[in-house]
């Protein structure tokens, strides 16, 4: 029973990210745009907020990386499909695979690297729940 316990706290956990990012592509296609490539930018905000925080030891710098990575994705798709007109499918399809291959490439030499734990993140109003 505990061993059910604890896969189930993982799968919430591991889950929360796809989750958020599912809500955000299901406002974008109520929007009518068909965002394939979520999954790719998730994965070079990812990475990009891993190398930034292992290089420069802060939290708060790897997040913000990782952000504005994300964003820079977001906008080179929002570059691509609204302003050159490009296939929607296409091109998030494109930049899934991108964020794939990149992600894998940049975080190879970060394959054993460990960064320091962080303890819990106090939240304003929220940590009192």
């Amino acid at each position: 029973m505990d061993n059910l316990v604890l896969i189930l706290a993982a799968a919430i956990a591991a889950g929360t990210p796809l989750v958020f990012a599912a809500l955000g592509e299901l406002v974008t296609e109520k929007s009518g745009v068909l965002n394939l490539g979520v999954e790719g930018m998730m994965l070079v905000g990812a990475i990009a907020g891993f190398a930034t925080a292992s290089v420069s030891g802060s939290l708060m710098i790897g997040i913000f990386a990782g952000m504005l990575a994300g964003a820079l994705m977001s906008f080179v798709f929002a570059v691509l499909t609204l302003n050159l007109m490009a296939n929607q499918v296409a091109s998030g399809l494109a930049l899934t695979l991108f964020g794939v291959g990149l992600s894998a490439f940049v975080g190879k030499p970060f394959e054993s690297v460990s960064l320091p734990h962080y303890g819990p993140l106090e939240i304003p109003y929220l940590s009192q729940i």
